[in-house]
Parts: C-alpha cells; structure tokens; sequence
C-alpha cells in the first residue's frame, strides 16, 4: 500500500543512524512494529490482578509429577 507521509526529516535521519537502516521504509517499519508489540504489551499487563489463583497452589509439585 503506498502511502505518503510528511515526517520530520530530522527525526528520520536520526533513527537512520540510531537504528542501523538504509532507508526510510525501513526505519517506519521498524517503527510500527515496535509500536504494534508495545501496545500489545500493555494488553496483557492489563490483566495483572484479574486472574484469580488459589493460595495453597504449589507449583513445585508440578514439575515433581513428571
């Protein structure tokens, strides 16, 4: 999908040189992937204190069974 976009040329030149890329296309890619897995993170830390555990589980015990 071609896309044109007005981006600092500052800013790109820097992740250029602080990323290691060649190209411009690769910095933005790289990016979005970095945001894309960031935002996933903060999904799942979400969930910290929703899921419910019982006190007396010994998870020792598991790896002893096999």
């Amino acid at each position: 999908m071609a896309t044109n976009l007005e981006i600092d040329d500052q800013l790109i030149q820097e992740a250029l040189k602080i990323g290691g890329h060649s190209t411009k296309r690769e910095v933005v890619e790289a990016a979005l992937k970095e945001y894309v897995q960031r935002r996933k993170q903060l999904e799942i830390t979400e969930l910290f204190g929703t899921i419910e555990y019982e006190d007396d589980y010994d998870y020792k015990q598991q790896r002893n069974q096999s």
